[in-house]
């Protein structure tokens, strides 16, 4: 499989190029959000590019790949040949066919989907734009998937660069999209911002064939090329399909669920000149002003910052492990590598979940405020931030327990709680969204939701496996939450001093950004160093516990 540094190793790697792209990813929203503010024809490609993105989290990043890591892992050892008897390089060969078959269609289906709604449902003028922009950027869903997918091979050979690499891509094209397009079209105009859009839309096609070239030559080195089998669904890939369609149910219910965040924000706001809607004779104000789902967009952005650079690079490389333990009848590796996976994320989750809470306000409006994002804009977006980041310990919590469920083969479970997840959050948004909170109460039902699911998951995973024994960390991440806490307090206290800078600017914003973030990383390292916590072996630097 490769040579293997331990997932700690592969986990910085990922997350040092996650940071990357992140950071290209804050700066084509940045520009993207002075280009366009959060008027209709942006929240219409914000929307448009959901889906793409829903296909690729479901297919790519989820239900097969999920099943496949896990088989294929066990192929490539020589343990999963079989009934049928094909050699891993076949399986993948057939389920890569799988996918692209499956995509195909869906994007043929989509595309008719598409011109129904655009032809006889829709009518306001940023609905029918966001249609047409999902229909050019729709084919991007076999590009991206096929990406992922290739991805989870070179990641069972120990190969995650190329792999994290390839998001970077995306934002760098984007940006210089966002960039031509301005110098081309006038953006004063509408006119301008829609030519605007659709060059950006065109780019995103662009970018996904980039990212399959460029794990072109990994593939190769790992004896994978590509060419077309009909003859695909072999035992082996029936087991994964069987393995897969419940993480295909969970992973839908999830994308379900943000689909429709992202529905509810676009069709109850409003937009196209229209400030009410009519449902049963009755003539019923929007409840959010245009732009909503632009703005929630861009604070789940800022969340989302740390959670990609760390939990998601955690949990990408803990998952062969995780596979690869799952299979010994005694699970006390599988229990040692699950249990410094979750302390590693909340040594990470529970400070980032503060830290994003102090720094919301000048982070984004460096980013974001000018041009033509208003200040409105930006007390919309900080205040869904702080309530999305209150969440953040249970989102990086969460992506190392689906992980081990699906590394046990059991997906029933996060089938499950994913509906469960959708249900609390409706149950919590739309309520709120009638409220002054408007939309930021969809944050407050993700918020709720997830840190309820986190929670839950743990303690049944726990039961499940004979004890993860986190009892044994309880000192460790007692300490955890001190610390974060007493790193928000001192964070605070700096901006209650005589000398803190006021007033507004980017040079401003970024004084204010700067010390909090060096204010909070200090605190918090020196109060875990006090509670005992070696921070340099928590990074994964040194000593046993490494992570």
């Amino acid at each position: 499989m490769g040579k293997e540094s331990g997932f700690g190793g592969n986990a910085t790697v990922i997350g040092a190029l996650t940071l990357v792209s992140r950071v290209l990813g804050l700066a084509r929203e940045s520009v993207a959000a002075s280009a366009f503010g959060a008027g209709g024809i942006w929240t219409a490609w914000t929307v448009a590019f959901t889906v793409p993105n829903l296909f690729r989290k479901l297919f790519g990043e989820g239900a097969l790949s999920a099943a496949f890591i896990p088989l294929y892992a066990r192929a490539v050892k020589g343990e999963g040949s079989g009934a049928g008897g094909l050699s891993s390089r076949e399986f993948a060969l057939a389920s890569v066919n799988l996918l692209c078959a499956i995509l195909i269609g869906l994007t043929i289906v989509g595309e008719l989907f598409i011109a129904v709604f655009y032809w006889f449902v829709l009518s306001r003028a940023d609905h029918l734009l966001a249609a047409q922009l999902t229909a050019v950027m729709l084919p991007y869903v076999l590009l991206v998937c096929g990406t992922a997918f290739l991805g989870a091979i070179l990641q069972v050979h120990g190969r995650f660069a190329v792999v994290a690499a390839t998001s970077i891509v995306l934002n760098a094209v984007l940006i210089l999209a966002t960039a031509l397009g301005m110098r081309w079209f006038d953006f004063s105009t509408e006119a301008g911002q829609t030519q605007g859009v659709f060059l950006i839309s065109v780019a995103v096609l662009f970018a996904g064939v980039i990212q399959l070239a460029m794990l072109a030559p990994s593939l190769r080195a790992v004896g994978f090329r590509f060419r077309p089998v009909f003859h695909v669904l072999t035992p082996e890939v029936r087991r994964m399909l069987q393995l897969s369609a419940p993480v295909a149910l969970s992973a839908g219910v999830l994308q379900v669920g943000v689909m429709l965040d992202k529905g509810i924000a676009f069709f109850l706001a409003e937009g196209g000149g229209a400030t009410s809607f009519m449902l049963w004779g009755r003539e019923i104000a929007y409840p959010m002003v245009e732009g909503a789902a632009a703005r929630l967009n861009w604070a789940q952005f800022m969340y989302q910052f740390p959670l990609g650079v760390f939990a998601i690079a955690l949990a990408t490389a803990i998952f062969p492990k995780l596979a690869g333990d799952a299979m010994d009848l005694d699970k006390t590796a599988f229990r040692a590598v699950l249990r410094r996976g979750i302390v590693a994320a909340l040594f990470i989750g529970l400070p980032a979940s503060v830290g994003m809470i102090v720094v919301a306000d000048p982070a984004v409006r460096l980013l974001f405020q000018g041009g033509k994002f208003t200040d409105l804009d930006a007390r919309w977006v900080i205040l869904s931030t702080i309530i999305y980041s209150s969440a953040i310990w249970a989102f990086s919590l969460q992506q190392i327990l689906s992980r081990a469920y699906y590394a046990l083969q059991d997906t029933r479970t996060p089938l499950i709680w994913a509906g469960v997840n959708l249900g609390i959050n409706l149950v919590v948004e739309l309520p709120l969204i009638f409220t002054p909170l408007r939309e930021s109460g969809m944050a407050v039902g993700t918020m709720v939701s997830f840190a309820i699911q986190a929670v839950a998951m743990t303690l049944m995973l726990s039961r499940r496996i004979g004890g993860i024994g986190l009892r044994g960390e309880a000192r460790n991440l007692t300490v955890m939450v001190l610390a974060s806490m007493g790193m928000g307090l001192t964070c605070w206290a700096i901006t209650q001093l005589p000398w803190w800078p006021t007033g507004t600017g980017k040079a401003l914003w970024a004084t204010q950004l700067a010390t909090l973030m060096l204010t909070g990383a200090l605190s918090y390292g020196v109060l875990c160093r006090i509670g005992g916590i070696d921070v340099l072996s928590m990074l994964g630097r040194r000593g046993k516990t490494a992570i």
